[in-house]
């Protein structure tokens, strides 16, 4: 069915524009980058979590290890702008979260099984009713329709290129392609390709099909089209940046790596409250 937009807000926006969240990262009060995340769940019935790339909380490079910042600075803090609940869409809160507790041991959740590995992290977020919480959720036909999604067929990146917005807080949308089959995507090997321009600032974006009017999904054993005046979208992943500096490639976490990442996130939340 169609995805409303809320109402509250005069121009019409997507949701999946809403979904995606403007982070910054701090040493003390020193900006050092900014970045994307998104709000995750498995279903309604469990906990959200804060998604975002591994390399955003550590601020180093995910395979070298070398410090991203020209400052050489390593965050200690992140501020993500959400929208505030209860308000006519447009506004914005920021809500400041530690990185590290007093011992030094990181507040981020990494994937049980690909511990630090993978470039996907979870930050268990404590909020009043004056944050607007608009998840993905991985289990349910929301975000995740069930679309069949060929090479060459577009995909989007929907964040913050260089710190950009395009009103307030709300996100840029890359459009670009997938670069390979899907089906190639394992649970050893949970990420794929795109090819897609995107920039610094869209590391932890969400990457999504966006389709008006029709898409393909299978139906028994055959893969039939969907026609529907509806919006649709698949969400695919997390973005976590281009795989060298002079190529538009880029890799995106798979989205079956979350639901792992979401329960021990849940956990631990439950475990230390």
């Amino acid at each position: 069915m169609r995805r409303k937009i809320l109402s509250t807000y005069p121009l019409n926006i997507e949701l999946p524009s809403l979904k995606s969240l403007f982070i910054e990262m701090y040493f003390g009060e020193q900006l050092l980058s900014t970045g994307t995340a998104i709000l995750a769940a498995v279903n309604k019935e469990s906990r959200c979590a804060l998604i975002t790339n591994r390399h955003n909380v550590t601020g180093r490079h995910q395979e070298t290890g070398q410090c991203l910042s020209k400052t050489l600075g390593i965050p200690d803090n992140i501020v993500v702008h959400f929208h505030r609940s209860g308000s006519q869409i447009g506004e914005w809160i920021k809500v400041k979260l530690p990185l590290y507790r007093d011992d030094d041991s990181p507040f981020w959740i990494e994937h049980p099984t690909f511990g630090a590995s993978a470039d996907v992290v979870a930050l268990n977020v404590k909020w009043g009713s004056d944050v607007l919480c608009l998840p993905y959720y991985i289990d349910l036909d929301t975000d995740r329709v069930g679309m069949v999604i060929n090479p060459a067929e577009t995909v989007s990146v929907i964040g913050f290129p260089f710190g950009l917005s395009t009103s307030g807080k709300l996100p840029v949308w890359s459009t670009g392609f997938l670069a390979q089959e899907l089906s190639l995507v394992t649970e050893d090997k949970p990420e794929f390709l795109i090819d897609c321009r995107s920039r610094q600032g869209q590391s932890g974006s969400p990457v999504i099909a966006y389709r008006v009017s029709n898409y393909r999904v299978v139906n028994g054993d055959k893969i039939t089209t969907r026609v529907s005046p509806q919006i649709a979208w698949e969400f695919l992943g997390i973005y976590s940046g281009r795989i060298n500096p002079e190529s538009d490639l880029g890799k995106v976490w798979h989205v079956s790596i979350l639901k792992e990442l979401l329960i021990a996130a849940e956990k631990e939340y439950y475990l230390k409250n």
